[in-house]
């Protein structure tokens, strides 16, 4: 109920009653509904941003939410694992694949590729879960930087491992004779006394003895460079070029079975023994060379003797004696 307002009359000296006008009675009914509806209309915005007040579809996406958080932190774990396989796949290719092959390791910051993509993570801002969304997003990127970049090292590796391939059959590795067909392991690298003059003089190969008409084979892959008698006192003999650095020379030979130019495999007969150019009996000279310099044939035979025909020969070998040329 209103209270009733009374104003003092000093011509009657007495109280009278103050009506209210009726326009007034509508403003202030007015102005209670709008206070009201705006009272309401707050009471109303709060309750939507609590969780007392919650619709099908806010609950529905709620629980989308909440899943997508539980599938983005599944898949961290899987890009963690994924890390872990990438670090060891990178170890191996550094200190395992490159170091056999003899290749220099590759520096970690290439191995992450380009840097990030911001243009596309800008598209991603402005989310409630934008930060999870954009660390996942940046750790796929990385990842997949990684495996281009290991895929293109691993083709590398490839071509090295052919490469390998061909070095390892360029190498003379085995005896140009067979040791069913020698005599003899006639005399060594080394010092060794000079058949003719027999002034102890230095011997740049191995000598073996063995019947005129034994089969000389390549004891490695390569190219004939020479097959002729140019070089002073080595009579008929042939010159291998395999690469690498790797040359053969065979000499005193009775004849050959190649010809400049021709490339040969290891095992190919190439020739046969004899005993032309300053030689005293029937064998063949053998040399090897790499990167220019002469080399102990012995160090190459392991493609075909044995570890105790290696030692028999060895001894042999390294006895001082006297050379056949």
């Amino acid at each position: 109920m209103s209270k009733v307002k009374y104003v003092y009359d000093p011509e009657k000296l007495a109280y009278r009653k103050i009506k209210p006008k009726k326009g007034r009675k509508f403003g202030y009914f007015a102005l209670f509904l709008v206070a009201s509806a705006l009272f309401g209309f707050l009471c109303f915005v709060v309750l939507l941003n609590t969780s007392y007040f919650e619709t099908p579809k806010d609950r529905i996406q709620a629980r989308e939410i909440e899943n997508m958080k539980i599938n983005y932190e599944i898949l961290n774990k899987k890009i963690d694992q994924l890390n872990e396989t990438m670090a060891n796949l990178e170890d191996r290719d550094n200190n395992v694949y490159r170091a056999y092959f003899n290749s220099s390791p590759v520096d970690p910051e290439k191995r992450k590729g380009e840097g990030e993509n911001v243009l596309s993570y800008k598209q991603l801002q402005g989310y409630n879960n934008s930060d999870l969304v954009i660390n996942t997003t940046k750790r796929l990127d990385v990842i997949a930087n990684q495996l281009v970049f290991q895929s293109k090292s691993l083709d590398e590796i490839i071509t090295l491992a052919k490469g390998k391939e061909k070095l390892l059959a360029a190498i003379p590795a085995i005896q140009p004779v067979k040791n069913e067909q020698l005599k003899q392991m006639a005399s060594g690298f080394g010092y060794r006394s000079d058949p003719f003059t027999k002034v102890r003089k230095f011997h740049k190969g191995m000598d073996f003895s063995a019947r005129t008409g034994t089969p000389i084979f390549a004891t490695g892959d390569g190219v004939v460079e020479k097959a002729d008698a140019s070089l002073s006192g080595y009579g008929n003999h042939i010159e291998i070029r395999h690469g690498y650095g790797y040359k053969t020379l065979y000499a005193h030979l009775s004849k050959y079975k190649t010809r400049p130019g021709q490339r040969v495999k290891r095992g190919d007969i190439i020739g046969y023994v004899g005993s032309t150019g300053r030689s005293e009996a029937p064998h063949l000279h053998y040399e090897v060379y790499q990167n220019g310099k002469v080399v102990n044939p012995l160090n190459f035979y392991y493609g075909s003797i044995s570890a105790k025909e290696y030692v028999l020969i060895s001894q042999i070998a390294n006895q001082e004696n006297q050379s056949l040329d």
